[in-house]
């Protein structure tokens, strides 16, 4: 067995305000893109894509409720998201799973004139980035 190579993601842990609703959202979007269903507890799961997993967790240890993505911490999570079509087939059923469009006057190059990609918000105020390529 290969070893992941030094500074690759090894996972992420996402804590969310509304456990069920994450679970519905994040799970449309990683599904969507590879991921499958890796782990369940009661106030959490994750889904995997090769080594690396995401979490998404209503942790009991969380003191706020609401993630606000214009402050100190994680703004966003960028993910390659396959050809340009599929950019496009992501951000336009999006909506229909909590997934809203970002910078929608500036689509598909809201990055740059040179970067194709989706910028979405969910329900809970977390942004992905879907880039094309």
């Amino acid at each position: 067995m290969a070893e992941d190579p030094v500074g690759s993601l090894h996972h992420v842990e996402i804590w969310v305000p509304h456990f069920e609703r994450a679970a519905e959202e994040w799970g449309w979007l990683l599904g969507e893109l590879g991921y499958e269903p890796f782990q369940l507890w009661p106030h959490g799961c994750s889904w995997k894509l090769g080594a690396m997993y995401i979490v998404v967790e209503q942790s009991a240890a969380i003191t706020g409720s609401t993630h606000r993505r214009t402050e100190p911490g994680l703004n966003h999570l960028a993910f390659h998201a396959g050809t340009r079509e599929n950019v496009d087939r992501l951000q336009q059923l999006g909506a229909d799973s909590g997934w809203y469009e970002m910078f929608e006057s500036k689509y598909p190059h809201a990055g740059g004139p040179d970067h194709y990609a989706a910028y979405l918000v969910n329900t809970d105020g977390y942004e992905v980035e879907l880039v094309a390529g």
